[in-house]
């Protein structure tokens, strides 16, 4: 710190007013915060959706919503899985139609990418999507990766049913 002029009794003045002021912003921003993260929280629902096949033999998808307990750190359960994997793929890598390899979620951790339906339907993919790919018979889907980065996934096996 520089005290060019100042007697030391200034310069301790000079240091508890650069105290205050730090704590008192600090207190500001504990306190405004978690208002902020909780509005943000209550605004933006989790979702899974979910591909399955349907009695037409088509993919389908259906959008679930994550419900979470009042606590607000209560788990949501997902069906038993083993054996995840995390996957990456390149920018403009599609995977033609085909359908879901086993039962399994899917989660966005990073980069986009899309699912088409045999009708048209496109679903958008980013970090935290969550998809239940069930469609394991029919036409299946088509998934692209969009963007102009890696999209990493984690594939997580669902075994009951």
């Amino acid at each position: 710190m520089l005290t060019f002029g100042l007697k030391p009794r200034e310069v301790l003045m000079n240091v508890k007013c650069a105290w205050l002021t730090g704590a008192a912003l600090l207190s500001l921003s504990v306190l405004v915060f978690p208002l902020h993260s909780a509005n943000s929280a209550e605004s933006k629902a989790t979702k899974i959706t979910r591909l399955f096949t349907g009695p037409d033999g088509q993919t389908h998808a259906q959008e679930i919503d994550v419900k979470f307990g009042a606590a607000g750190n209560d788990p949501f359960k997902l069906m038993s899985g083993a054996g995840a994997e995390i996957r990456r793929a390149r920018p403009g890598r599609v995977a033609d139609w085909h359908v879901a390899p086993r039962r399994q979620y899917v989660i966005t951790l990073s980069g986009h990418g899309e699912v088409e339906l045999i009708d048209g339907t496109k679903i958008e993919l980013g970090p935290g999507s969550i998809d239940l790919a069930e469609d394991l018979t029919g036409k299946g889907h088509i998934t692209r990766v969009i963007g102009n980065e890696d999209r990493v996934t984690v594939a997580i096996p669902v075994t009951e049913h």
